[in-house]
């Protein structure tokens, strides 16, 4: 018998553990690394010749919602195909469990709008085979899987299992006993394998009439405020506690309005690490970020471990109008998704609608407005292609409304536009990557599939803004995107190479390291479609020490596991 089950030769390491590089070996056997070092040849079942190419720890991406994908798609694309080999689900307080039978279609409901999932797709796919959260673990762990994942319990499905639906909406203070229920609730998810707990927590604590931070955009299907949005902070106090009691876990939480004092408590009650949601690399907000950034230092300073995660990418939007809904409530009230297409290409037609639109804002302040868009392809205009909206409105002297309804209602909803979000600037994600208390990425893999695929976040991080702009070192990167990210989250054997932890490695061609312009692709049950965006230079990639992706195809090897309490092993 041979030592290795596999032998990476002649790479260049990159141990995440901010080491300095080094050409070596890497022997692999039963899933783990057993050997950083020389290797002679004839010692594993299988040789990789890694000359020339960087061998480094699989990325792990800790802010997705891949919950539904996971029952479909086994390589949890965009993400798997980036290099990312574990990821962290259940985030911004949203999931499916614990969930009773009578509420599953409601839980759908609200994921078609928060995330943008598709409702014939989710209907096609998740088994809901559950209603705890143990047994929906259970029936993740049956699932095949090339990508691990670590999950959070999502406080959504806990406030509305102990109040019921109508309760929880409408923001009424939990009891002592409800909160003694959701606590031993917690306990119960955390025996099982969870990793902490996760809450988008946007609006005014019991007043469901006061819009949420997020707005439309991140609003139940129906327009108000998640269960979360309106909690109390009674109830996240008892639920740090949890995790201060088991010595375990972390928090994620999507609540910029909440007051520091606030999350220093929370930090402090539950010893944990918390992950502050989200910090746009925005050009337009580098004085507020500076001031984040020294909070978050003065935090870890006092030994509280409060982290941001940065959006250190700057992904298109890419989407039809068969499908958007970030340009305000009227677009969506005759445009939007729940518009039957007959009807939206009567409105784009129609002058009294166009003026109502047309008296819309054109600029959002996260999303690039309709002048910002472009025309990426169009069966009808294709001469407009990579032009602004603005630009052909100035060309034609119309209204950048009247050009979009002219295209549009011409090309028979096809056209595909791009826009931006949150005005994302080389400055900004630079002063996020300098700060070495911001974790990088927030993929939100797994949602919003019709016009966003950022899992390439780990791609673009290192041939953008490594190797383009020399914005950080290498090795440094790989820390950022591995090891910190498994620190934080509690991945108990992953994000650094060494001997004994877990052999999830990305075998990569640093010089040629490239993703490719967000596509659409008809691959979701349900007749279904998305975008997503494969990478490309990725020799190999392992998880628990088995090929994975081999030239940037699936090998449709299946050795990703669930990471209960952090830990897993490969089936």
């Amino acid at each position: 018998m041979r030592e290795f089950d596999i032998a990476i030769r002649n790479g260049t390491i990159v141990d995440g553990a901010r080491n300095p590089r080094y050409r070596g070996d890497v022997g692999i056997k039963d899933g783990l690394i057993t050997h950083l070092g020389r290797i002679g040849p004839g010692q594993a079942d299988r040789e990789i010749d890694a000359t020339g190419l960087v061998v480094a720890p699989g990325f792990i991406d800790l802010h997705t919602h891949y919950d539904a994908q996971v029952f479909w798609d086994p390589y949890l694309t965009t993400s798997g195909w980036n290099g990312v080999t574990s990821v962290v689900i259940g985030n911004c307080g949203f999931g499916f469990a614990p969930t009773k039978k009578d509420l599953r279609h409601r839980a759908m409901e609200s994921m078609t709008k928060v995330e943008a999932i598709p409702m014939a797709t989710m209907e096609a796919s998740i088994p809901w085979d559950w209603e705890t959260y143990p047994e929906m673990l259970d029936s993740i762990d049956r699932q095949p899987k090339a990508v691990n994942l670590l999950p959070y319990v999502g406080v959504n499905p806990l406030l509305i299992w102990v109040m019921g639906l109508e309760d929880a909406k409408a923001g009424r203070k939990p009891t002592d006993s409800e909160h003694a229920e959701m606590a031993r609730l917690l306990h119960e998810a955390m025996d099982a394998g969870a990793c902490g707990w996760s809450s988008q927590t946007l609006g005014t604590a019991g007043d469901p009439s006061v819009p949420t931070m997020g707005g439309a955009a991140q609003s139940d299907f129906d327009g108000s405020p998640m269960p979360s949005d309106v909690m109390w902070p009674e109830t996240q106090l008892v639920l740090a506690k949890v995790l201060g009691d088991r010595g375990e876990g972390f928090i994620e939480l999507s609540a910029a309005g909440m007051p520091h004092e606030h999350w220093e408590q929370l930090a402090e009650i539950s010893g944990a690490p918390i992950i502050y949601q989200a910090l746009p690399a925005s050009g337009v907000m580098i004085e507020m970020h500076d001031a984040l950034l020294g909070w978050f230092r003065s935090c870890h300073e006092r030994g509280l471990r409060i982290y941001g995660q940065g959006i250190t990418q700057n992904p298109p939007l890419v989407f039809t109008f068969d499908y958007w809904d970030l340009w305000g409530p009227v677009w969506d009230e005759f445009t939007g998704p729940n518009v039957p297409n007959d009807v939206k290409l009567a409105n784009f037609a129609d002058p009294a609608v166009r003026e109502k639109l047309k008296a819309e804002p054109l600029r959002h302040q996260f999303i690039g407005g309709v002048d910002e868009a472009s025309v990426v392809e169009s069966e009808t205009a294709g001469n407009l292609a990579g032009k602004t909206i603005g630009q052909v409105a100035k060309e034609l002297n119309k209204h950048p409304v009247d050009v979009v309804c002219d295209i549009v209602a011409g090309d028979g909803l096809k056209t595909i536009f791009q826009t931006t979000q949150f005005d994302i600037s080389l400055e900004g994600i630079k002063q996020l990557i300098d700060d070495p208390y911001v974790i990088p990425g927030l993929s939100d893999g797994g949602a919003h599939l019709k016009y966003l695929a950022a899992g390439s976040y780990a791609t673009e991080y290192i041939s953008r803004y490594v190797r383009d702009h020399g914005f950080t070192t290498l090795e440094e990167a790989h820390w950022r995107l591995s090891a910190l990210p498994a620190f934080c989250a509690g991945f108990r054997d992953r994000g650094t190479l060494r001997e004994g932890s877990a052999a999830d490695i990305v075998v990569y061609d640093y010089e040629n390291l490239d993703y490719e312009f967000p596509n659409f692709r008809s691959d979701l049950p349900g007749d279904e479609y998305r975008i997503a965006s494969a990478g490309e230079g990725y020799r190999y990639v392992l998880v628990n020490g088995q090929i994975t992706i081999e030239d940037d195809r699936q090998t449709d090897v299946y050795s990703g596991a669930l990471l209960r309490r952090g830990v897993g092993a490969a089936r």
